[in-house]
């Protein structure tokens, strides 16, 4: 198809309406893939920010306040992808004396230009709350269809560049032998591989004879890098968080590398080893404010897992032992999770019990022959704890009573939906939450409100919870045909992304054990 100079975004306006009206998975990813091939290379990475719910700019200092009262809607559509880009990066910059106003003027302007179907679009993107199944699962498989050019091959791209837009844009402009560009870079951080959940040891063995078995920490996933004396420390969701824990810079500079890539742990122990709560180190890996008081308050202890490059050798698709061997060679064993060798389940079983009793959540069992899959839970890993849990999304919350009147409390629980894109409600639960933890999710969860009702506050899925549950049963109250039983929340989990969830076919496989 003929790209235009300047993709209209009504075009993307009505692909978004359109995947948001349709449920099914390969339509959502046909839609989009369409409307991709008719950009202009330059603003696909902007299409695909828009069709993902998401700007550019992330903050705009707009919020539902300045769109309460907008002009009608322009009777033609005139406004490109790249105008309306240019326009919030504009808004985005505004400072200083009279900002305010002039921030509204240009909003007011913008949406005078704009049709009822962009203006939609618009008020979605500016508040966070364009809600159309677009996750970045369903993005790769359309820049796939789009491009011709393998799956494999774009989410291999995506997960070392740790963003689908300018994958994208490669994908389209130059083909497969574009995304060769993608390398692992120092200093850029790429989505870690995770872990499938196992019933038990002897489950987890039984698709890995001989495994690596590593204790679960209860603390931060980290991605440390370093080049020379430059080191990056960075989140499970990407995000830099170098000046926050100053310690763990200072480990990762003491190695004997020049450049490195370290998979591994931040965690805040106490003087006897075991870990502090998981709050304390949270807290540290999410404030910048304090840092000193907080280092001495809660120092942070990193403890590696895995390396994925070592002084200019990438080790992505090395087998895990070889990785293990290099991450002995540089990483002293003060600084690296304990870790098993066996194909005895009832060894790994005994290392298991040591990982509980000093606190810990459990152990992960890695098979030695698998490669480091960025981004992806795959069979590789396999983690394994003493009781069912799960990564969920806040769907909403009701406002609680009693003691809790004026806290968001009971929360409606979601799982990823593969075949949609969306969320599936699992189920309520109130249960777990302590005085800490109910006042910072009220004011999150407000944060993240779409709807406020009287009663229940719908949200944007983006607040990850951990929950912990007994069980789970089938149930003809909720879509997914299946409730938690007696869930209880653990944590917050605002480290990890909402496409990082499980999905409702892991609750399914918890159901059918």
């Amino acid at each position: 198809m003929t790209q235009n100079a300047h993709v209209l975004l009504e075009r993307v306006a009505l692909t978004s309406a359109e995947v948001a009206a349709t449920r099914a998975r390969s339509a959502k990813v046909a839609l989009i893939a369409a409307c991709l091939a008719e950009a202009e290379p330059a603003e696909v990475p902007t299409v695909v920010a828009y069709l993902s719910g998401e700007l550019p700019q992330r903050r705009t200092g707009v919020g539902w306040a300045a769109l309460r009262v907008v002009p009608p809607p322009a009777p033609t559509p005139t406004l490109t992808v790249a105008g309306l880009d240019a326009t919030l990066a504009r808004v985005a910059a505004v400072a200083g004396p009279g900002s305010q106003a002039e921030r509204s003027r240009l909003v007011e302007d913008l949406f005078s230009r704009a049709t009822g179907r962009e203006q939609a679009l618009l008020r979605g993107l500016l508040t966070g709350e364009l809600r159309q199944g677009a996750l970045e699962g369903v993005m790769t498989d359309a820049v796939a269809k789009a491009s011709g050019i393998a799956l494999a091959d774009v989410r291999r791209a995506a997960m070392l560049r740790g963003a689908v837009g300018p994958v994208a844009q490669a994908a389209l402009a130059g083909g497969a032998a574009a995304l060769g560009q993608f390398r692992l870079q120092v200093g850029r951080p790429v989505q870690p591989m995770l872990a499938s959940p196992a019933a038990d040891v002897a489950a987890a063995f039984a698709k890995v004879p001989r495994a690596a078995v590593e204790w679960k920490l209860d603390g931060i996933r980290i991605q440390a890098h370093r080049h020379g004396g430059d080191v990056g420390i960075f989140t499970r969701s990407l995000d830099d968080i170098t000046d926050r824990l100053p310690e763990v810079v200072e480990v990762v500079r003491s190695l004997q590398a020049h450049s490195v890539v370290l998979d591994g742990e931040a965690i805040a122990l106490r003087e006897d080893g075991r870990p502090r709560p998981f709050q304390e180190t949270g807290s540290r890996t999410s404030s910048r404010a304090d840092v000193e008081q907080g280092r001495r308050r809660a120092p942070v202890s990193p403890y590696f897992f895995d390396v994925l490059h070592l002084d200019g050798t990438d080790l992505l698709d090395a087998p895990a032992h070889e990785r293990f061997d290099a991450l002995a060679a540089v990483a002293p064993e003060t600084v690296r999770v304990p870790r098993l060798v066996t194909a005895d389940p009832a060894e790994a079983s005994g290392f298991l019990d040591a990982a509980i009793d000093r606190g810990h959540e459990g152990v992960v069992v890695k098979a030695l022959d698998a490669r480091y899959e960025a981004g992806r839970r795959g069979s590789g890993w396999l983690k394994v704890k003493p009781r069912h849990t799960l990564d969920l999304v806040v769907l909403a919350a009701e406002w609680g009573h009693g003691r809790r009147r004026g806290r968001l409390s009971n929360l409606h629980l979601g799982a990823r939906d593969p075949a949609t894109g969306g969320f599936v409600m699992l189920g309520k639960t109130f249960k777990g939450l302590t005085d800490a933890m109910l006042a910072w999710q009220t004011e999150r969860l407000l944060e993240l409100a779409a709807d406020r009702g009287d009663w229940v506050v719908h949200v944007r899925p983006e607040l990850v919870v951990e929950v912990a549950f007994d069980g789970v049963q089938t149930s003809t109250r909720y879509p997914g045909g299946v409730v938690l039983r007696f869930a209880r929340v653990l944590r917050h989990r605002p480290d990890k992304r909402p496409e990082q969830a499980d999905d409702i076919e892991s609750v399914r496989a918890v159901q059918a054990r």
